[in-house]
């Protein structure tokens, strides 16, 4: 699929089938966060695959927005593995995660897998069911699955704000 295609047919899928996803399009997409880049390349993210029936009723616990997919991934990063940038007001951890994330979606898209990018939910309420070590940091869930058949983008999806309302050339 060309890059403009990909990016234009993702969107947050709000309802998803049965279908389980293939285990070659989960390795493709876990693959595509591998290789995103970090911060002085320190890789300081750690996904976590919720399959087990067990995993996913943790997950429905903090949010309502799984929307019935079959797998999920929780996207976190080492909270002590970061680049502190100069000044010391800001570090890495979250926009390597993100970064992570967004190549993990795309990837998504690109293998046939619907995905949704879940932040409405209690990181830290998340962490401590799954007993996640106090080093990580969750950044977000991604739900993925395939669509139900009456599933579809949102109808504000398709509204983008003109470049002219969201760039400056300076």
């Amino acid at each position: 699929m060309e890059y403009k295609d990909l990016t234009t047919a993702r969107y947050s899928c709000k309802k998803y089938s049965d279908k389980p996803v293939a285990a070659d399009a989960l390795q493709a997409i876990l693959e595509a966060g591998r290789v995103a880049p970090t911060a002085k390349n320190l890789q300081e993210q750690h996904i976590y695959v919720a399959q087990s029936e067990k995993a996913l009723e943790m997950i429905d616990q903090v949010t309502p927005c799984r929307y019935g997919a079959p797998l999920c991934l929780i996207v976190a990063f080492d909270k002590n593995n970061v680049y502190t940038y100069p000044g010391g007001k800001r570090d890495s951890g979250i926009e390597d995660a993100t970064i992570v994330a967004t190549h993990m979606l795309l990837a998504a898209t690109n293998e046939g897998v619907d995905s949704c990018w879940i932040n409405c939910f209690d990181p830290d309420k998340l962490s401590e069911l799954m007993s996640l070590p106090d080093n990580e940091e969750i950044l977000m869930i991604m739900a993925l699955g395939h669509a139900a058949e009456d599933a579809g983008p949102l109808p504000n999806h398709f509204s983008r704000k003109d470049l002219s309302e969201t760039v400056s050339y300076i």
